[in-house]
């Protein structure tokens, strides 16, 4: 059984940065697909960024050239550095693994098998 722990959320102001942190239990970073979702009050969870197991990344509209995902196959951790945050990236940001096709990312939240309990991002105005 995969286990995947958050951390890093918090209150940031507006146009701050955070890094959140993924830490899988086993060797998933780099075995499977990676992503972040995130979710906000009252709204359907949504489709961050992902990595697929070749590294190559994806991320949703909203949040390029903002947003970067990396991973260190070493630690057994993905990171999702975020810059330039709006009050709109308030949400309960989840990191989700898929061990079924590791070879492309996917933005559906029914292609994910493993989830993490998720982080709170607060940005105030």
């Amino acid at each position: 059984q995969v286990q995947l722990v958050e951390s890093g959320g918090g209150l940031v102001q507006a146009g701050g940065s955070l890094r959140l942190s993924c830490t899988a239990s086993a060797r998933t970073v780099s075995a499977y697909a990676m992503g972040w979702f995130r979710q906000a009050p009252g709204k359907e969870r949504e489709f961050v960024a992902g990595i697929r197991r070749s590294g190559g990344t994806n991320y949703a509209d909203s949040v390029k050239d903002r947003f970067t995902l990396s991973r260190d196959n070493a630690k057994n951790t993905v990171y999702l550095q975020m810059n330039s945050l709006k009050p709109e990236d308030t949400a309960v940001y989840y990191c989700a693994a898929d061990s079924q096709k590791p070879w492309v990312v996917g933005r559906n939240v029914w292609e994910y098998d493993y989830w993490g309990q998720g982080t709170q991002v607060t940005v105030s105005p």
